[in-house]
């Protein structure tokens, strides 16, 4: 267990460095953060372009009463229709709830900028804590954080220069994972069908670690990511009869998702391929559908519940100053149902390296 690292102390910028810098008083500086509007444009624009670069965050709790800081922890998914990040948001929320703490949620859709929005405006009220998810931040945004003197965990990845603290797993682990296994289950033809890679770093390192294993393994078909222009069911199928007109002998397909491989699957019924026989899939999320009463897909299960209750742990530790790690690794789990059959005998055996197989 790694102790907690002390965080620089530093100065915290003020609204009168933004009055000075942007040459007003800090009254119309005030003025301006309350009612826009009741500025001229001109100074309207000189004040924000000055507050951008002071990555200046207004205290909305100043001259209250009330403590430092609230007992809120701001917390930054990247979708809230995405049921992968609802376990994670629903433990982390059953443990800090006990210490009396609530959730302040917010989410980017993907979008850096959108998410440098956010921090500024959870930071100007006060949190105890911030929690981002995953490692990919603009620089205003990790400015804002490591100048701050509150806990932030990063969850969901792991990786180099964290900003403070994270939890989660390797995406790229993941994607060698599922690569290995359809290998081991015989296919030779494989490809990776994924959503909004560009934006999805995560699911970028998955595709990743799948062309490392095709591209180190000889005998094979070389690696192939065809890319859905949304994460549905119906923009999977697309991509499916694009890539059975390029690689009509496409034996296996290794999915950025659970969605895309359900709509891969029962498209895959619908044309009359069978699964596993013609084609082995495997997807990523353990989503509830991909139990064998619906649709029986293999799966790279994440420990969604596992993130949050160790984020919790994390940032409840570094609020009290009590030692903690600064990072925690955890290993998704590979569940294999019918969609990807029974191995070869002289196939390799792939090693997942994520927990046990079921």
């Amino acid at each position: 267990m790694t102790i907690q690292r002390q965080r620089r102390n530093t100065r915290r910028t003020t609204m009168t460095d933004v009055a000075r810098v942007a040459e007003v008083s800090p009254s119309t500086v005030s003025l301006y953060l309350r009612t826009p509007d009741a500025v001229s444009p001109e100074l309207r624009g000189r004040i924000q372009r000055t507050i951008d670069s002071l990555r200046y965050v207004p205290n909305r709790m100043a001259g209250s009463l009330a403590a430092a800081r609230t007992h809120v922890v701001g917390v930054i998914v990247p979708s809230l229709v995405n049921s992968f990040f609802a376990e994670t948001v629903s433990a982390l929320e059953s443990a800090l709830m006990l210490k009396g703490y609530q959730l302040l949620i917010g989410h980017t859709n993907y979008d850096t900028a959108r998410e440098e929005e956010l921090v500024r405006t959870f930071l100007s009220w006060s949190p105890s804590a911030i929690v981002l998810t995953g490692l990919g931040h603009n620089r205003a945004t990790r400015q804002m954080l490591e100048a701050s003197s509150i806990p932030v965990v990063e969850m969901w990845e792991i990786g180099p220069q964290p900003i403070d603290m994270m939890v989660g797993f390797s995406h790229s682990d993941v994607g060698r994972a599922q690569a290995r296994h359809l290998i081991d289950r015989g296919c030779r033809d494989i490809a990776f069908i994924g959503a909004r890679l560009d934006k999805d770093s995560r699911a970028a390192q998955r595709a990743q670690g799948y062309c490392d294993v095709l591209n180190s393994h000889s005998g094979l078909q070389p690696p192939e990511i065809a890319l859905c222009d949304a994460q549905t069911a119906s923009a999977a199928v697309a991509a499916f009869a694009e890539l059975l007109r390029k690689r009509p002998a496409l034996d296996g397909i290794v999915f950025s998702n659970d969605i895309l491989a359900l709509g891969v699957f029962m498209e895959a019924g619908r044309r009359g391929i069978k699964v596993p026989d013609q084609i082995r899939m495997i997807g990523f999320g353990g989503l509830d559908f991909t139990s064998e009463n619906v649709a029986d897909l293999s799966t790279v299960v994440p420990p969604r519940r596992e993130i949050g209750e160790a984020a919790a742990r994390m940032l409840l530790a570094r609020i009290e100053n009590l030692p903690t790690a600064d990072q925690i690794l955890l290993e998704p789990v590979l569940e294999i149902r019918s969609s990807t059959g029974e191995g070869r005998m002289d196939a390799p055996r792939a090693k997942a390296g994520m927990g046990r197989a079921q």
